[in-house]
């Protein structure tokens, strides 16, 4: 079983917000499977679906970012995940630009307090990450007000394009396995615009 948290704040008031992308993530996967993430379980919303031959359980934290970890060790437990091999976590990166997607399988939390209570609670950084670039494109005095403020109109389309990437991203690990991912999604922003 494929455990994939995207990572959120729930509220109408947060849902689009940059701290949201990975909440967002899940709901365009679950939309393309046509399904909707709405069980309760182990502190989260979930749904079941099967991606590239895979069975999968679709993850949105509702503990709130900080307290991310006590859901996502549950839902591990709960589904006896093999987290090196099995979790996959998506969540906003406030150090890569907007629209850039990074692929990795172990590290820190870069001081993503959502990415701390999971390290925490899991007492590892072996596991895949989809970060999704957030950074603004001048200087924000407050990033917690960045991050928790809607994004603006002209920001959407490129919203809606990161999110349609990561939901690719996630298809391409489970069907070609992290390093074709790695390979065809990390350089993407850097070929200028391919």
């Amino acid at each position: 079983m494929k455990l994939i948290v995207g990572l959120g704040n729930p509220g109408i008031e947060y849902q689009f917000t940059p701290h949201n992308l990975g909440f967002l993530t899940i709901d365009q996967i679950a939309n393309g499977l046509g399904i909707e993430v709405r069980n309760r379980q182990c502190r989260a919303l979930t749904a079941r679906a099967v991606i590239a031959g895979e069975p999968v359980v679709l993850a949105k934290p509702e503990t709130y970012m900080n307290l991310s970890g006590l859901s996502v060790r549950e839902l591990v437990v709960e589904h006896q995940v093999d987290v090196t091999r099995d979790l996959i976590v998506i969540y906003d990166e406030l150090d890569l630009p907007l629209g850039t997607i990074r692929i990795r399988q172990r590290g820190s939390s870069a001081g993503h307090n959502g990415m701390e209570s999971i390290l925490g609670a899991l007492n590892t950084d072996e596991f895949l990450r989809i970060r999704l670039g957030i950074a603004p494109d001048r200087k924000v005095a407050d990033s917690v007000k960045y991050v928790l403020t809607p994004f603006r109109k002209a920001q959407e389309k490129v919203v809606v394009e990161i999110i349609e990437t990561a939901a690719l991203a996630v298809e391409v690990i489970l069907k070609e396995g992290p390093a074709v991912a790695m390979n065809r999604f990390n350089r993407k922003s850097e070929d200028s615009g391919q």
